[in-house]
């Protein structure tokens, strides 16, 4: 596996992400942003838990076409609009959801979370980046 995940020591302990990670492979597989359009034109979920976890799906579907997994993962960017930080178990609670059933490890690999006004249709509420290496 090309990919090694880590937390140092002194950096801000149980955080639900790895804080660093180490890619030696040759291969770099950038996944766009990913919403929680349902297959088959279903309505998306009107939940942030429910959006993430099918936004997250999307970005599986996503590195399964390229050959990869969650485990050659890199970097994860989650764009939330309207975050506050009372928002963060319902957040969790979507990535909880699926975890198991995508492979996505816990913690997550380096992660970032940034609020957004608005993403690009009107009661999109997560939008997920995903870069990964593969050997």
């Amino acid at each position: 596996m090309p990919v090694q995940l880590f937390s140092p020591e002194g950096m801000l302990p149980d955080a639900p992400y790895h804080h660093v990670a180490v890619a030696t492979g040759s291969r770099f597989v950038y996944v766009a942003g990913q919403v929680a359009h349902m297959a088959g034109g279903s309505p998306i979920p009107a939940d942030l838990a429910g959006q993430v976890s099918q936004a997250l799906r999307n970005v599986a579907r996503g590195l399964a076409g390229a050959g990869a997994g969650f485990r050659d993962v890199v970097r994860l960017t989650f764009y939330v609009t309207d975050w506050e930080t009372e928002k963060i178990g319902e957040f969790m609670a979507g990535i909880q959801a699926v975890a198991e059933e995508i492979g996505l490890p816990t913690p997550l690999p380096p992660a970032s979370l940034i609020e957004v006004v608005q993403l690009y249709e009107p009661g999109v509420l997560v939008e997920i980046e995903a870069t990964a290496v593969l050997d």
